[in-house]
């Protein structure tokens, strides 16, 4: 998994690990559903904006992610 760092360096943004382990000091996927990428702001709006910049800075094989969070109340 790539780009962990950049993205929990945003402001606002947490990241967290739910299906990865350590391998040879390296994140890497386990399985299932693998982060959960979590943002605040002072609007909803930035809120969503930063978890979806965050969520595509993370990059590993088969990485999907819904682009559809909060849009009915944006």
């Amino acid at each position: 998994i790539t780009g962990l760092r950049d993205a929990d360096a945003l402001p606002g943004v947490v990241v967290f690990h739910a299906g990865t382990r350590l391998k040879n000091g390296q994140v890497v996927t386990d399985g299932g559903r693998v982060l959960g990428v979590t943002a605040t702001g002072s609007n909803l709006r930035l809120a969503v904006t930063r978890a979806y910049d965050a969520a595509a800075r993370i990059r590993f094989a088969g990485a999907q992610y819904r682009k559809d969070i909060a849009w009915r109340a944006l």
